[in-house]
């Protein structure tokens, strides 16, 4: 599944294409990949059409875009609606010409406003069906905060976003507030990695990643964690999206791909994730893979001790 910066690098490519473009008509090949707009297709397609998108907002690996509705083009804070975009599995969003066939799991197509030299259609393909689009309502932030990062940030959030934290590119990241929640767990350090409610936008691959460079163990109990420890991991996940970031994710098959169709290439560049038997990069002991919550760890026996 996509995480914090494969999500990214669709934010930015689609921040690129459509902000300031009005939806002109809304074609839903596959209802399914709108099942969470519990109105249907003619709902969904009466809300997108002729309104304009304001900006791409991301926050963990969470992804909407706000709207200015046909005839209104401000809302009042509180008031304003968002098309929610669910990458799951193997969700797509790409910009196409008209004259590019459609793709085999197309199921979603936006016409986009003509402008000049882009691309005018925004379509969803998705393989899977595990994800999806709907449209969804903002509201305030907790925090007064912006809602996630974005070209234009504004101090709204999409209500199905609202109860993760913040993640560690977001400029109003607060390491005091992730310190004061890891502490209060006592549960291992990856599974409080994983826990959107803690940290957000880390996911399996870069939780090993970050362990690995933070030499700390996926099991060490959070209770012990000292304030330097804490530190280092989080500054090692920023650390790790960041370079994979600047690599444009990272892919191990054709399902994820930015908005132009490519893949991202920093699993060239991972250190533990899928590499159990290889040498380490620092010490030369094999990783070594073990099953964690119906997934894997992969981690140093040397570099990462179990305590």
């Amino acid at each position: 599944m996509p995480e914090l910066p494969e999500v990214e690098v669709v934010r930015r490519g689609l921040a690129r294409w459509v902000r300031g473009r009005t939806i002109t008509s809304v074609d839903v090949l596959d209802p399914r990949s709108i099942r969470r707009h519990a109105l249907g297709p003619e709902d969904f397609a009466g809300n997108l059409e002729q309104a304009t998108v304001l900006d791409v907002v991301r926050r963990g690996k969470f992804l909407w875009m706000p709207l200015a509705m046909a005839g209104t083009p401000v809302h009042e804070p509180g008031t304003g609606v968002a098309l929610m975009a669910h990458l799951g599995m193997s969700g797509q969003l790409l910009m196409q010409d008209p004259q590019v066939p459609d793709e085999k799991h197309l199921k979603v197509r936006l016409r986009l406003s003509e402008a000049d030299g882009m691309p005018e259609q925004l379509r969803f393909v998705d393989q899977r069906i595990f994800g999806g689009l709907f449209v969804t309502s903002l509201v305030p932030t907790a925090d007064g905060g912006p809602g996630g990062l974005a070209e234009a940030p504004l101090p709204e959030i999409a209500g199905e976003a609202a109860h993760i934290a913040r993640d560690p590119l977001d400029p109003h990241f607060s390491f005091e507030d992730f310190y004061r929640k890891l502490k209060s767990r006592r549960t291992g350090l990856k599974r409080a990695l994983l826990d959107q409610g803690i940290i957000s936008g880390i996911g399996n691959i870069y939780a090993d990643e970050a362990l690995w460079r933070a030499r700390l163990h996926y099991a060490r109990a959070t209770d012990t964690l000292r304030r330097a420890d804490a530190l280092r991991v989080v500054d090692a996940a920023r650390e790790v999206m960041t370079d994979a970031l600047a690599a444009g994710g990272t892919s191990f098959d054709s399902l994820y791909v930015n908005v132009n169709g490519d893949s991202g290439w920093f699993s060239r560049s991972l250190s533990v994730y899928r590499l159990a038997g290889h040498p380490c990069k620092r010490c030369g002991t094999p990783i070594v893979r073990e099953r964690f919550m119906n997934r894997s760890s992969h981690f140093c026996p040397v570099c990462q001790r179990k305590r």
